[in-house]
Protein backbone atom coordinates (compact mmCIF):
# COMPACT_ATOMS: atom_id res chain seq x y z
CA UNK A 1 0.00 0.00 0.00
CA UNK A 2 3.05 2.26 -0.33
CA UNK A 3 2.90 5.38 1.83
CA UNK A 4 -0.82 5.15 2.55
CA UNK A 5 -1.57 6.23 6.09
CA UNK A 6 -3.18 3.42 8.06
CA UNK A 7 -4.86 3.50 11.47
CA UNK A 8 -5.45 0.49 13.71
CA UNK A 9 -7.65 0.63 16.80
CA UNK A 10 -5.85 -1.38 19.48
CA UNK A 11 -7.79 -0.15 22.50
CA UNK A 12 -10.65 2.03 23.76
CA UNK A 13 -13.16 0.27 21.47
CA UNK A 14 -16.38 -0.71 23.24
CA UNK A 15 -14.89 0.56 26.50
CA UNK A 16 -13.48 3.75 28.04
CA UNK A 17 -10.04 2.32 28.84
CA UNK A 18 -6.95 0.96 27.12
CA UNK A 19 -6.47 3.74 24.55
CA UNK A 20 -4.00 2.68 21.84
CA UNK A 21 -4.09 3.87 18.22
CA UNK A 22 -1.40 2.69 15.79
CA UNK A 23 -0.58 4.82 12.75
CA UNK A 24 1.45 3.24 9.97
CA UNK A 25 2.97 4.61 6.80
CA UNK A 26 5.53 2.72 4.73
CA UNK A 27 7.93 1.22 7.27
CA UNK A 28 7.04 3.60 10.09
CA UNK A 29 4.81 3.03 13.14
CA UNK A 30 3.59 5.72 15.51
CA UNK A 31 1.48 4.84 18.55
CA UNK A 32 -0.92 7.49 19.86
CA UNK A 33 -1.61 6.73 23.53
CA UNK A 34 -0.45 3.64 25.34
CA UNK A 35 -3.10 2.98 27.95
CA UNK A 36 -3.90 0.14 30.33
CA UNK A 37 -7.25 -1.58 30.42
CA UNK A 38 -9.20 -1.15 33.64
CA UNK A 39 -12.49 -2.60 34.79
CA UNK A 40 -13.77 -6.16 34.59
CA UNK A 41 -11.51 -9.20 34.43
CA UNK A 42 -11.96 -9.79 30.72
CA UNK A 43 -10.69 -6.30 29.94
CA UNK A 44 -7.79 -6.50 32.41
CA UNK A 45 -6.65 -9.76 30.81
CA UNK A 46 -6.02 -7.82 27.60
CA UNK A 47 -3.14 -6.10 29.38
CA UNK A 48 -1.35 -9.46 29.42
CA UNK A 49 -2.14 -10.50 25.84
CA UNK A 50 0.15 -9.67 22.90
CA UNK A 51 -1.00 -6.51 21.09
CA UNK A 52 -0.86 -6.71 17.27
CA UNK A 53 1.89 -4.58 15.75
CA UNK A 54 3.36 -3.18 18.96
CA UNK A 55 6.81 -3.31 20.59
CA UNK A 56 9.50 -3.53 19.59
CA UNK A 57 8.20 -2.50 16.15
CA UNK A 58 6.85 0.93 17.20
CA UNK A 59 9.17 3.83 16.31
CA UNK A 60 7.69 6.43 18.65
CA UNK A 61 4.76 7.10 20.99
CA UNK A 62 2.67 10.23 21.52
CA UNK A 63 0.64 10.60 24.72
CA UNK A 64 -2.48 12.74 24.97
CA UNK A 65 -2.26 12.88 28.77
CA UNK A 66 -1.15 11.16 31.96
CA UNK A 67 -4.21 9.17 33.03
CA UNK A 68 -3.50 5.45 33.44
CA UNK A 69 -5.88 4.41 30.67
CA UNK A 70 -3.83 6.53 28.25
CA UNK A 71 -0.24 6.03 29.46
CA UNK A 72 -0.23 3.05 31.85
CA UNK A 73 0.76 0.38 29.31
CA UNK A 74 3.99 2.23 28.48
CA UNK A 75 6.18 0.28 31.00
CA UNK A 76 4.79 -2.97 29.56
CA UNK A 77 5.73 -1.76 26.07
CA UNK A 78 9.24 -1.04 27.35
CA UNK A 79 9.44 -4.48 28.93
CA UNK A 80 8.81 -5.95 25.47
CA UNK A 81 11.64 -3.99 23.89
CA UNK A 82 10.38 -0.52 23.00
CA UNK A 83 13.06 2.16 23.44
CA UNK A 84 11.93 5.03 21.21
CA UNK A 85 10.91 8.56 22.17
CA UNK A 86 7.61 9.28 23.91
CA UNK A 87 6.34 12.77 23.05
CA UNK A 88 3.90 14.61 25.28
CA UNK A 89 3.23 18.09 26.64
CA UNK A 90 5.69 19.56 29.18
CA UNK A 91 3.20 19.23 32.06
CA UNK A 92 2.50 15.61 31.10
CA UNK A 93 6.26 15.02 31.41
CA UNK A 94 5.81 16.18 35.02
CA UNK A 95 2.60 14.28 35.82
CA UNK A 96 3.11 10.95 33.99
CA UNK A 97 6.02 9.80 36.20
CA UNK A 98 3.77 10.12 39.26
CA UNK A 99 1.14 7.91 37.61
CA UNK A 100 3.59 5.33 36.25
CA UNK A 101 5.54 4.93 39.50
CA UNK A 102 2.32 4.47 41.44
CA UNK A 103 1.04 1.92 38.92
CA UNK A 104 4.28 -0.08 39.14
CA UNK A 105 4.10 -0.04 42.93
CA UNK A 106 0.52 -1.37 42.84
CA UNK A 107 1.47 -4.06 40.31
CA UNK A 108 4.28 -5.24 42.58
CA UNK A 109 1.98 -5.17 45.63
CA UNK A 110 -0.65 -7.20 43.78
CA UNK A 111 1.95 -9.81 42.84
CA UNK A 112 3.06 -10.14 46.46
CA UNK A 113 -0.55 -10.47 47.61
CA UNK A 114 -1.28 -13.10 44.92
CA UNK A 115 1.74 -15.10 46.08
CA UNK A 116 0.52 -14.95 49.67
CA UNK A 117 -2.95 -16.24 48.84
CA UNK A 118 -1.90 -18.57 45.99
CA UNK A 119 -4.34 -17.04 43.52
CA UNK A 120 -2.08 -16.64 40.47
CA UNK A 121 -1.50 -18.99 37.55
CA UNK A 122 2.17 -17.96 37.67
CA UNK A 123 4.65 -19.37 40.16
CA UNK A 124 5.83 -17.01 41.44
CA UNK A 125 3.14 -14.45 40.53
CA UNK A 126 4.42 -11.71 38.23
CA UNK A 127 3.53 -8.03 37.98
CA UNK A 128 2.41 -6.71 34.60
CA UNK A 129 5.45 -4.44 34.89
CA UNK A 130 7.70 -3.34 37.72
CA UNK A 131 9.41 -0.21 38.98
CA UNK A 132 12.43 -0.76 36.75
CA UNK A 133 10.16 -0.88 33.68
CA UNK A 134 8.40 2.30 34.82
CA UNK A 135 11.70 4.15 35.30
CA UNK A 136 12.87 3.11 31.82
CA UNK A 137 9.57 4.38 30.38
CA UNK A 138 9.88 7.68 32.26
CA UNK A 139 13.36 8.18 30.82
CA UNK A 140 11.85 8.10 27.30
CA UNK A 141 9.47 11.06 27.90
CA UNK A 142 10.19 14.04 25.63
CA UNK A 143 8.42 17.42 26.10
CA UNK A 144 6.63 18.86 23.08
CA UNK A 145 5.15 22.35 23.73
CA UNK A 146 1.70 23.14 22.37
CA UNK A 147 1.69 24.37 18.79
CA UNK A 148 5.24 23.18 18.01
CA UNK A 149 5.81 20.48 15.41
CA UNK A 150 7.90 17.36 15.86
CA UNK A 151 8.99 14.75 13.32
CA UNK A 152 8.29 11.28 14.67
CA UNK A 153 8.19 7.96 12.83
CA UNK A 154 8.27 9.74 9.47
CA UNK A 155 5.24 11.86 10.41
CA UNK A 156 4.69 15.36 11.80
CA UNK A 157 3.08 15.67 15.22
CA UNK A 158 1.49 18.74 16.82
CA UNK A 159 -0.20 19.03 20.23
CA UNK A 160 -2.96 21.43 21.28
CA UNK A 161 -4.55 22.11 24.67
CA UNK A 162 -7.38 19.70 25.52
CA UNK A 163 -8.45 21.12 28.92
CA UNK A 164 -9.12 17.72 30.53
CA UNK A 165 -6.30 17.52 33.08
CA UNK A 166 -3.08 19.48 33.43
CA UNK A 167 -1.00 18.74 30.34
CA UNK A 168 -3.79 17.05 28.40
CA UNK A 169 -3.54 17.42 24.64
CA UNK A 170 -5.25 16.79 21.39
CA UNK A 171 -2.89 15.28 18.84
CA UNK A 172 -2.64 16.18 15.15
CA UNK A 173 -0.60 13.92 12.87
CA UNK A 174 0.31 14.71 9.26
CA UNK A 175 1.90 12.25 6.85
CA UNK A 176 2.31 12.07 3.07
CA UNK A 177 -0.69 9.74 2.96
CA UNK A 178 -3.12 11.91 4.94
CA UNK A 179 -3.82 13.62 8.27
CA UNK A 180 -5.66 12.65 11.44
CA UNK A 181 -6.38 14.22 14.83
CA UNK A 182 -7.13 12.56 18.15
CA UNK A 183 -9.21 14.27 20.81
CA UNK A 184 -7.70 12.26 23.67
CA UNK A 185 -9.97 13.00 26.60
CA UNK A 186 -11.57 16.34 25.86
CA UNK A 187 -12.24 18.76 28.71
CA UNK A 188 -15.16 21.03 29.51
CA UNK A 189 -15.29 24.75 28.81
CA UNK A 190 -16.53 25.20 32.39
CA UNK A 191 -13.59 23.46 34.08
CA UNK A 192 -12.99 25.54 37.25
CA UNK A 193 -9.20 25.38 36.98
CA UNK A 194 -8.14 24.71 33.38
CA UNK A 195 -8.50 26.79 30.23
CA UNK A 196 -10.90 25.28 27.66
CA UNK A 197 -9.83 23.06 24.75
CA UNK A 198 -8.44 24.64 21.61
CA UNK A 199 -10.53 24.21 18.43
CA UNK A 200 -10.34 21.03 16.36
CA UNK A 201 -7.99 21.13 13.36
CA UNK A 202 -8.78 20.59 9.68
CA UNK A 203 -7.77 16.98 8.98
CA UNK A 204 -8.86 14.03 6.86
CA UNK A 205 -10.00 11.98 9.88
CA UNK A 206 -10.90 12.73 13.49
CA UNK A 207 -10.79 10.21 16.34
CA UNK A 208 -13.04 11.45 19.15
CA UNK A 209 -13.78 10.15 22.63
CA UNK A 210 -17.37 9.38 23.69
CA UNK A 211 -17.25 8.76 27.46
CA UNK A 212 -20.37 10.91 27.91
CA UNK A 213 -21.54 10.64 24.32
CA UNK A 214 -25.17 9.99 25.25
CA UNK A 215 -25.75 12.58 27.98
CA UNK A 216 -25.51 16.20 29.04
CA UNK A 217 -23.79 17.30 32.24
CA UNK A 218 -25.84 19.33 34.72
CA UNK A 219 -24.69 22.93 35.16
CA UNK A 220 -21.83 23.35 37.62
CA UNK A 221 -23.82 24.59 40.61
CA UNK A 222 -22.22 22.24 43.19
CA UNK A 223 -25.63 21.53 44.74
CA UNK A 224 -25.23 17.81 43.98
CA UNK A 225 -21.93 17.83 45.85
CA UNK A 226 -23.04 19.93 48.84
CA UNK A 227 -26.36 18.27 49.65
CA UNK A 228 -25.21 14.69 50.43
CA UNK A 229 -22.04 15.91 52.19
CA UNK A 230 -24.03 18.26 54.44
CA UNK A 231 -26.45 15.45 55.25
CA UNK A 232 -23.65 13.05 56.24
CA UNK A 233 -21.77 15.61 58.34
CA UNK A 234 -24.98 16.56 60.15
CA UNK A 235 -25.47 12.98 61.31
CA UNK A 236 -21.86 12.78 62.51
CA UNK A 237 -20.60 10.77 59.57
CA UNK A 238 -17.41 10.60 57.57
CA UNK A 239 -17.49 11.46 53.86
CA UNK A 240 -15.22 9.16 51.82
CA UNK A 241 -14.56 10.28 48.25
CA UNK A 242 -12.69 7.85 45.97
CA UNK A 243 -11.07 10.32 43.58
CA UNK A 244 -8.60 10.22 40.74
CA UNK A 245 -5.35 11.65 42.04
CA UNK A 246 -4.70 13.74 38.94
CA UNK A 247 -7.11 16.65 38.44
CA UNK A 248 -10.14 15.26 40.28
CA UNK A 249 -8.54 15.74 43.71
CA UNK A 250 -7.50 19.38 43.02
CA UNK A 251 -10.96 20.15 41.57
CA UNK A 252 -12.67 18.58 44.59
CA UNK A 253 -10.54 20.70 46.91
CA UNK A 254 -11.47 23.83 44.93
CA UNK A 255 -15.16 22.91 45.12
CA UNK A 256 -15.05 22.19 48.85
CA UNK A 257 -13.24 25.50 49.37
CA UNK A 258 -16.04 27.31 47.53
CA UNK A 259 -18.76 25.53 49.51
CA UNK A 260 -17.11 25.98 52.91
CA UNK A 261 -16.23 29.64 52.33
CA UNK A 262 -19.81 30.35 51.25
CA UNK A 263 -21.30 28.58 54.29
CA UNK A 264 -23.02 25.91 52.21
CA UNK A 265 -20.92 23.37 54.14
CA UNK A 266 -19.41 23.59 57.62
CA UNK A 267 -15.63 23.88 57.74
CA UNK A 268 -14.44 20.42 58.78
CA UNK A 269 -11.08 18.71 58.32
CA UNK A 270 -10.48 17.68 54.70
CA UNK A 271 -7.87 14.94 54.36
CA UNK A 272 -6.02 14.05 51.18
CA UNK A 273 -4.83 10.48 51.67
CA UNK A 274 -2.95 9.31 48.60
CA UNK A 275 0.78 9.63 47.95
CA UNK A 276 -0.01 9.95 44.26
CA UNK A 277 -2.60 12.68 44.84
CA UNK A 278 -0.21 14.61 47.08
CA UNK A 279 2.51 14.49 44.42
CA UNK A 280 0.04 15.57 41.72
CA UNK A 281 -1.23 18.38 43.95
CA UNK A 282 2.33 19.73 44.21
CA UNK A 283 2.54 19.84 40.40
CA UNK A 284 -0.83 21.59 40.11
CA UNK A 285 0.25 24.16 42.71
CA UNK A 286 3.42 24.77 40.71
CA UNK A 287 1.38 25.35 37.54
CA UNK A 288 -0.73 27.93 39.39
CA UNK A 289 2.35 29.66 40.88
CA UNK A 290 4.07 29.80 37.49
CA UNK A 291 0.99 31.27 35.85
CA UNK A 292 0.81 28.49 33.26
CA UNK A 293 -1.51 29.41 30.36
CA UNK A 294 -3.23 26.07 30.94
CA UNK A 295 -4.64 27.55 34.16
CA UNK A 296 -7.72 29.77 33.84
CA UNK A 297 -6.93 33.48 33.94
CA UNK A 298 -9.19 34.16 36.96
CA UNK A 299 -7.37 31.50 39.01
CA UNK A 300 -3.97 32.93 38.00
CA UNK A 301 -5.07 36.44 38.98
CA UNK A 302 -6.45 35.39 42.39
CA UNK A 303 -2.97 34.97 43.89
CA UNK A 304 -4.12 32.52 46.60
CA UNK A 305 -3.92 28.77 47.10
CA UNK A 306 -7.11 27.54 45.41
CA UNK A 307 -6.77 24.06 46.92
CA UNK A 308 -7.18 24.76 50.66
CA UNK A 309 -10.82 24.51 51.85
CA UNK A 310 -9.85 25.96 55.24
CA UNK A 311 -8.68 22.94 57.25
CA UNK A 312 -6.67 20.91 54.74
CA UNK A 313 -4.70 18.00 56.16
CA UNK A 314 -2.30 15.87 54.14
CA UNK A 315 -1.83 12.22 55.14
CA UNK A 316 1.73 11.39 54.12
CA UNK A 317 2.46 8.24 56.14
CA UNK A 318 0.84 4.83 56.37
CA UNK A 319 0.17 5.44 60.07
CA UNK A 320 -1.64 8.72 59.30
CA UNK A 321 -3.69 6.85 56.73
CA UNK A 322 -4.58 4.07 59.19
CA UNK A 323 -5.92 6.57 61.70
CA UNK A 324 -8.44 7.72 59.06
CA UNK A 325 -10.13 4.31 59.17
CA UNK A 326 -11.77 5.57 62.38
CA UNK A 327 -11.65 9.39 62.45
CA UNK A 328 -12.45 11.07 65.80
CA UNK A 329 -14.91 13.56 64.30
CA UNK A 330 -16.87 14.26 61.09
CA UNK A 331 -14.55 14.95 58.19
CA UNK A 332 -14.01 14.52 54.46
CA UNK A 333 -11.45 12.01 53.18
CA UNK A 334 -10.31 12.19 49.55
CA UNK A 335 -8.35 9.10 48.57
CA UNK A 336 -7.31 7.25 45.42
CA UNK A 337 -8.11 5.32 43.36
CA UNK A 338 -11.06 7.02 41.67
CA UNK A 339 -12.93 3.78 40.95
CA UNK A 340 -11.87 2.11 44.23
CA UNK A 341 -9.86 -0.53 42.39
CA UNK A 342 -6.81 -0.21 44.64
CA UNK A 343 -4.80 2.09 46.86
CA UNK A 344 -5.54 3.45 50.32
CA UNK A 345 -9.23 4.09 49.59
CA UNK A 346 -9.91 0.34 49.69
CA UNK A 347 -8.77 0.18 53.33
CA UNK A 348 -11.05 3.08 54.16
CA UNK A 349 -13.98 1.43 52.38
CA UNK A 350 -13.42 -1.72 54.40
CA UNK A 351 -13.83 0.21 57.66
CA UNK A 352 -16.28 2.97 56.72
CA UNK A 353 -18.73 1.27 54.32
CA UNK A 354 -20.44 -0.84 57.05
CA UNK A 355 -21.49 2.26 59.06
CA UNK A 356 -24.84 3.88 58.06
CA UNK A 357 -23.85 7.38 59.20
CA UNK A 358 -21.06 7.60 56.62
CA UNK A 359 -21.22 8.66 52.97
CA UNK A 360 -19.36 7.22 49.99
CA UNK A 361 -19.41 9.88 47.30
CA UNK A 362 -18.49 8.90 43.74
CA UNK A 363 -17.44 12.03 41.82
CA UNK A 364 -16.69 10.60 38.38
CA UNK A 365 -17.24 7.95 35.73
CA UNK A 366 -17.13 4.38 37.06
CA UNK A 367 -16.02 1.66 34.64
CA UNK A 368 -17.96 -1.61 34.57
CA UNK A 369 -16.31 -4.24 36.76
CA UNK A 370 -14.87 -1.82 39.33
CA UNK A 371 -15.88 -1.43 42.98
CA UNK A 372 -16.98 2.09 42.20
CA UNK A 373 -19.38 0.85 39.53
CA UNK A 374 -20.69 -1.84 41.89
CA UNK A 375 -21.44 0.85 44.50
CA UNK A 376 -23.09 3.02 41.87
CA UNK A 377 -25.27 0.07 40.85
CA UNK A 378 -26.44 -0.47 44.44
CA UNK A 379 -24.16 -3.24 45.71
CA UNK A 380 -24.91 -4.21 49.31
CA UNK A 381 -21.58 -5.99 49.75
CA UNK A 382 -18.07 -5.44 48.38
CA UNK A 383 -15.24 -7.93 48.18
CA UNK A 384 -11.99 -6.57 49.58
CA UNK A 385 -8.84 -8.43 50.55
CA UNK A 386 -10.48 -11.79 50.03
CA UNK A 387 -13.63 -11.25 52.09
CA UNK A 388 -16.98 -9.52 51.70
CA UNK A 389 -17.84 -6.35 53.59
CA UNK A 390 -21.41 -5.04 53.99
CA UNK A 391 -22.23 -1.65 52.49
CA UNK A 392 -24.56 0.20 54.86
CA UNK A 393 -23.18 3.69 54.25
CA UNK A 394 -25.09 6.08 52.02
CA UNK A 395 -23.80 6.04 48.44
CA UNK A 396 -24.18 9.06 46.17
CA UNK A 397 -22.71 10.14 42.86
CA UNK A 398 -22.21 13.52 41.26
CA UNK A 399 -21.50 14.34 37.61
CA UNK A 400 -21.01 18.07 38.13
CA UNK A 401 -17.25 17.62 38.56
CA UNK A 402 -16.65 15.54 35.45
CA UNK A 403 -13.57 16.64 33.52
CA UNK A 404 -14.94 15.12 30.29
CA UNK A 405 -16.90 17.07 27.72
CA UNK A 406 -20.49 15.85 27.44
CA UNK A 407 -22.22 15.04 24.14
CA UNK A 408 -22.95 18.69 23.37
CA UNK A 409 -19.36 19.66 24.19
CA UNK A 410 -17.95 16.95 21.93
CA UNK A 411 -20.16 18.07 19.05
CA UNK A 412 -19.18 21.70 19.63
CA UNK A 413 -15.50 20.76 19.45
CA UNK A 414 -15.99 18.81 16.22
CA UNK A 415 -17.99 21.72 14.80
CA UNK A 416 -15.09 24.07 15.58
CA UNK A 417 -12.92 22.41 12.90
CA UNK A 418 -12.30 24.79 9.94
CA UNK A 419 -13.54 22.09 7.57
CA UNK A 420 -15.30 18.75 8.09
CA UNK A 421 -13.33 15.54 8.37
CA UNK A 422 -14.03 12.87 5.79
CA UNK A 423 -14.54 10.33 8.57
CA UNK A 424 -15.01 10.61 12.32
CA UNK A 425 -14.11 7.56 14.41
CA UNK A 426 -15.89 7.38 17.77
CA UNK A 427 -13.87 5.65 20.49
CA UNK A 428 -13.28 5.61 24.24
CA UNK A 429 -16.88 4.98 25.20
CA UNK A 430 -19.10 2.11 26.22
CA UNK A 431 -21.26 0.83 23.34
CA UNK A 432 -24.41 2.90 23.97
CA UNK A 433 -22.68 6.31 24.39
CA UNK A 434 -20.41 5.66 21.40
CA UNK A 435 -23.34 4.72 19.18
CA UNK A 436 -25.39 7.71 20.35
CA UNK A 437 -22.59 10.17 19.62
CA UNK A 438 -21.90 8.65 16.20
CA UNK A 439 -25.59 9.00 15.34
CA UNK A 440 -25.62 12.67 16.38
CA UNK A 441 -22.46 13.40 14.39
CA UNK A 442 -24.10 11.93 11.31
CA UNK A 443 -27.43 13.68 11.84
CA UNK A 444 -26.33 17.10 13.11
CA UNK A 445 -22.99 17.57 11.34
CA UNK A 446 -23.58 15.45 8.27
CA UNK A 447 -20.24 13.70 8.72
CA UNK A 448 -19.47 10.04 8.15
CA UNK A 449 -19.20 8.70 11.72
CA UNK A 450 -18.08 5.17 12.60
CA UNK A 451 -17.69 3.20 15.84
CA UNK A 452 -14.64 0.99 15.08
CA UNK A 453 -14.11 -2.59 16.25
CA UNK A 454 -11.14 -3.80 18.30
CA UNK A 455 -8.03 -4.34 16.11
CA UNK A 456 -9.86 -2.93 13.05
CA UNK A 457 -7.55 -1.28 10.49
CA UNK A 458 -8.59 1.56 8.18
CA UNK A 459 -6.84 3.64 5.54
CA UNK A 460 -6.88 7.39 5.92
Amino acid sequence: MGDALGLRFLGATGTVTGSKFLLTTGQHRLLVDCGMYQGDRELRRRNWAPVPGLAPDVDAVVLTHAHLDHCGYLPRLVRHGFSGPVYCSPWTVRVAPIVLRDAAHLQEEDAVYAARRGSSRHDPPLPLFDTADAEKAIALLRPLPYGKTQRAAGMTVRLRRAGHILGSSTVEVEAPGGSVAFSGDLGRTTHPLLAPPEPAPAVDALVVESTYGDRRHPPRRLHGLAEPIARALARGGVVLIPAFAVDRTPVLLMSLRELMRSGALPTVPVYVDSPMALAALDVYREAVREGSPEIRADVRRAGTDPFDPGDLRLAHTVEESRRLNDPPSPCVIISASGMATGGRVVHHLEHLAPQPRNLILLPGFQVSGTRGRALLDGATTLKMYGRYVPVRAEVASVDELSAHADADGLLAWLRSAPSPARTCYVVHGEPAPAAALAARIGTELGWCAVVPRYAERVLL
